[in-house]
């Protein structure tokens, strides 16, 4: 079997950081980014099968797996979905296209590339699928309406998917960390620039708060991890004979999928409104 795999998002953070483990492990990785100028950044980094891919652009998906099967002979052995920003907010005040752009990147663009790969898995009887989700994939806090909302539609996408995908040789995984050290808080405040209108929203002291979590320097949350710790969720889905359908990354994670099953809905949203005003503070 061949090891090849392609990543989405790997201009910094977990992307980048799985892109260089598993090239260290013997893996042929078309590490991908949006912007060209990352695209140069990781062919100086080695990553000589580098590309550019942007999951809001149609055309670039369809032209970035064309380049990936000319060099591979149409055979890919993995699928790496990792790009993805967050979309800060309460859901109030997200507009109508504010909320399809967070969309078109996590949802739409990620499911387009993935049905683009899978004709050649299905040719060559193998595959691995990996989809980076997230703890608010399976619960939602306040002010992240936008990327709660991607993120469950990504689990539910990809849980029909595995059900679709029974007596194939493919494999699909979801993988959901919680607090993973990244650039995703300087990116996520940077939408939250660009598309929420503070000065006349209702919630806008609580924005006051938001703000400095966003802004703030090292990890904002307890329990936040390296995304080395992705990176092992990563290999074990590629690599072993029986991948998980879930991956739990991070504390967080664990409490809050071992919460859900337990308490009653009422009992888990105390609990999620207590999480949200501590981050008020």
């Amino acid at each position: 079997m061949k090891k090849n795999i392609l990543i989405t998002g790997c201009s910094t953070g977990i992307g980048l950081c799985v892109a260089k483990g598993l090239k260290e492990r013997g893996y042929r990785v078309f590490a991908s980014a949006r912007k060209q100028h990352d695209v140069e950044m990781l062919r100086e980094a080695g990553f000589e099968d580098a590309l550019q891919l942007d999951l809001d652009d149609s055309q670039s998906i369809k032209t970035a797996v064309k380049r990936v099967f000319e060099k591979t002979d149409g055979e890919l052995s993995a699928l790496f979905n990792n790009g993805a920003y967050g979309q800060a907010g309460a859901v109030e005040d997200l507009t109508r296209d504010t909320l399809r752009a967070n969309f078109e990147t996590n949802v739409f663009g990620t499911h387009e590339l993935t049905t683009l790969i899978l004709p050649s898995m299905r040719k060559q009887g193998y595959g691995r699928i990996i989809q980076n989700s997230s703890v608010l994939g399976f619960i939602s806090l306040p002010y992240r309406g936008s990327y709660n909302a991607t993120k469950h539609a990504l689990e539910g996408l990809t849980d029909t998917m595995r059900l679709e995908l029974t007596n194939t040789n493919i494999n699909i995984s979801i993988i959901e960390p919680g607090p993973i050290t990244s650039h995703f808080r300087k990116n996520a405040f940077a939408s939250y620039q660009r598309n929420i209108d503070k000065e006349n929203s209702a919630h806008r002291e609580i924005y006051d708060a938001m703000e400095r979590r966003l802004t703030k320097e090292g990890p904002a949350a307890p329990f936040t991890l390296p995304p080395e710790a992705v990176l092992k969720k990563v290999i074990h889905a590629l690599e072993n004979d029986k991948p998980k359908n879930r991956y739990y990354v991070t504390f967080p994670t664990y409490l809050f999928g071992t919460l859900k099953r337990i308490l009653s809905f009422s009992m888990m949203d105390k609990v999620l409104l207590r999480v949200s005003r501590g981050e008020q503070k």
